[in-house]
């Protein structure tokens, strides 16, 4: 991770909202969600959330960095309809070595609809692939 890394770097990204993104589609096999309204399911606004985070960082990362979300603490305040277009602003509020904490909000035009924090460590690609398979050949799905 390079030294620019820092807390305030700040992100802005929009995203205009299609159908396949609201309730029923988050898992079509589950017929208790087939009922529910097409709004903007809570799931795809906190990936969103991580998406713009993992923006923010990129150009932060050394090659062969990423990194992965490890908590979310963040509320759904207001439903969203399809076609709708949702922005999310992302802050680097922490630093704590590998660990880093984002103050997150959403909005779409009318109302905002989620804010919260969310915290990402960063990641060697290499180091984390090799241990995934490993865990996968440990439990005999590899």
């Amino acid at each position: 991770m390079k030294s620019s890394m820092q807390p305030g770097l700040s992100h802005q990204f929009s995203y205009t909202v299609p159908e396949n993104k609201t309730v029923p589609f988050t898992f079509p096999e589950a017929r208790e969600l087939q009922g529910m309204p097409k709004v903007f399911a809570t799931g795809f606004m906190i990936i969103l959330m991580e998406w713009t985070c993992t923006q923010l960082m990129a150009p932060h990362l050394d090659p062969g960095e990423g990194s992965l979300g490890t908590h979310v603490d963040v509320s759904h305040l207001a439903a969203t309809p399809p076609g709708m277009t949702v922005t999310v602003d992302a802050e680097l509020a922490e630093v704590k070595g590998r660990k880093l904490v984002f103050k997150v909000s959403a909005h779409d035009g009318a109302d905002l609809i989620g804010e919260g924090r969310h915290e990402r460590v960063v990641v060697t690609w290499d180091k984390f692939n090799t241990r995934v398979r490993d865990k996968a050949l440990a439990a005999g799905v590899a």
